[in-house]
């Protein structure tokens, strides 16, 4: 890949990543309503190692050694596991497609407190205004929203994704960075297939209505989400500072908004809309260099 390449790629990469991200929310929003969360999550999971042990098969890349395998795993139960589990039981549990992704829309405030420590990033003033800009959409998004009930284990969910999508990114960066994505991506699909199978023997009925929308949703969730978009998540982390790739998440539930509104018809006031403005701003104080 030339310079020029490499310049559109990296600018490209970005809005790509947030625009299929966001429809993962989406897309969850269809297939729990036609399966329990942990059962669809196996199933999704189990498609993904066929595609990436095909994908590894063709490419035949080195293959990690048994630490790297185990880190491998436990990036796949962080990234994948506990964040998408969280995700869904917070959809299936009535909090709406498009706030779902508020709550782990908190990502980069996590991410830079624990990354100037942990990786040893330093995180500048700037960037930690651009932060603080984040966090306050954030609030503003949330206002006036039921935080008990049904919807309180919805919020719980969400936050696990939260801390678990952090951890989970700053440990791919940290342990797997050297690792063949192709390789070490069908070790995390692996490991998380056999969580999600366990997850929905223990805790689910393992109901799963076969309808076109649960299987083109499913199609587009395999697919598109878990090759597509965590290979560019991936891609970014080895970019990118851990705070400039956490910083796109703030962008994450302003466009899952505006899909669910003009999906589902859910809609926001002008506080929620201001909040996402804001949002958009701190992407861009975030990820400046100075």
């Amino acid at each position: 890949m030339n310079h020029n390449q490499e310049t559109l790629a990296a600018r490209a990469a970005p809005i790509l990543f947030v625009l299929l991200w966001s429809t993962g929310f989406i897309g969850t929003k269809y297939v729990v309503s036609n399966a329990d969360p942990l059962t669809y999550l196996a199933i999704r999971m189990a498609i993904v190692v066929g595609l990436m042990a095909i994908i590894a098969g063709i490419a035949r890349p080195k293959w990690p050694d048994r630490a790297g395998i185990v880190h491998s795993a436990v990036a796949g139960i962080l990234v994948h596991g506990f964040y998408l589990g969280g995700t869904a039981i917070a959809i299936a549990h009535s909090i709406p497609a498009g706030l779902s992704a508020l709550i782990p829309g908190l990502q980069p405030i996590l991410t830079s407190t624990i990354a100037n420590r942990w990786l040893g990033e330093r995180v500048t003033p700037l960037q930690w205004a651009g932060l603080g800009l984040g966090l306050g959409g954030v609030v503003l998004i949330l206002h006036n929203r039921p935080m008990t009930g049904e919807a309180g284990l919805g919020w719980l969910a969400s936050v696990v994704s939260l801390v678990s999508i952090t951890l989970g990114t700053l440990y791919q960066r940290r342990y797997c960075n050297h690792i063949d994505w192709r390789a070490g991506n069908l070790v995390q699909y692996v490991a998380v297939t056999i969580f999600f199978t366990v997850g929905a023997f223990l805790f689910e009925d393992r109901v799963v209505h076969w309808t076109r929308e649960f299987v083109l949703a499913l199609a587009w969730l395999a697919v598109a989400l878990s090759i597509g978009s965590i290979g560019l998540l991936y891609w970014l982390i080895r970019h990118a500072a851990a705070t400039s790739v956490a910083s796109l998440f703030y962008l994450v539930p302003a466009v899952t908004a505006l899909m669910a509104y003009l999906l589902f018809g859910e809609k926001l006031d002008a506080i929620a809309i201001a909040g996402m403005a804001l949002c958009a701003t701190a992407v861009f104080v975030v990820n400046r260099r100075s």
